[in-house]
């Protein structure tokens, strides 16, 4: 397998508009981070996890175009599915699916109607809505993809196992017992740190370190910081060998 980072920032992104700290003026481009997704490539798919309102920038700056095969889709906040309606040129190779609860998709509904009723317009993105469960798999052709239930402060929202051996939360706060069962044998982990300080709907960095211990994968990347979580450069030495922060554009093949 292998996963893009195509955005690894929270949902004001980084820079944050207006703020001139050290982070938002470095020049590390690992200091700028768009809004939070990935892309995942596996033995038969191609599969995009949240949609973002940066997805255009995204794919542009990979200069990836290909057939997407399934939309993973970990709840309905604008940082992640901001960016669905771009999804219109990957609609070329046919229908994609997007895969959410059905809170999200209620949500979606309302947000984007023109993509969802019989008769649409031409330019409007083919895409369709399919409701899955927490703890119930389906499949992505071959792949096997298990959500899971998280907690983003009191709004339950998923995650995903995908494949076996990858595990892909966001906006975690809290997780079940089960949750963490779910995701026992992993090769890789990805998971939100937003920042030292804790947060009433995310997992602080220190939060995340504990979780990412019991969790246990062989390795564990963070993602969707914010500009207080510190420069690249300096916050990565504090982190186990084993736990990494990650950036845009980092690939991790497994």
């Amino acid at each position: 397998m292998k996963l893009r980072i195509l955005g690894s920032g929270t949902s004001t992104g980084v820079p944050e508009i207006g703020c001139t700290c050290p982070v938002c003026t470095s020049a590390d481009p690992r200091d700028n981070r768009l809004r939070a997704s990935s892309l995942l490539h596996t033995d038969d798919a191609v599969i995009l996890i949240d949609c973002g309102p940066d997805f255009r920038e995204q794919m542009l700056r990979t200069s990836s175009y290909e057939k997407i095969d399934g939309v993973l889709i970990t709840h309905e906040h604008y940082d992640h599915v901001g960016g669905l309606d771009d999804l219109r040129p990957f609609c070329r190779f046919g229908e994609i699916p997007v895969y959410s609860d059905t809170y999200t998709a209620t949500h979606l509904r309302a947000r984007m109607p023109y993509c969802f009723v019989d008769k649409i317009y031409p330019g409007v993105p083919r895409i369709y809505l399919q409701e899955v469960e927490a703890g119930k798999s389906f499949y992505i052709h071959n792949t096997e993809v298990m959500p899971l239930r998280v907690m983003h402060g009191k709004l339950p929202i998923l995650g995903y196992r995908i494949g076996g051996c990858l595990g892909y939360i966001t906006d975690m706060h809290t997780m079940p017992e089960e949750a963490y069962e779910q995701l026992k044998g992993l090769d890789v982990l990805v998971m939100n740190a937003l920042r030292p300080q804790p947060h009433p709907t995310h997992q602080s960095i220190s939060e995340a370190l504990v979780a990412a211990e019991r969790i246990g994968a062989k390795e564990t990347y963070f993602i969707h910081m914010s500009h207080h979580a510190g420069l690249h450069a300096e916050i990565s030495k504090q982190l186990p060998s084993h736990v990494h922060f990650a950036y845009d554009g980092l690939e991790i093949v497994f």
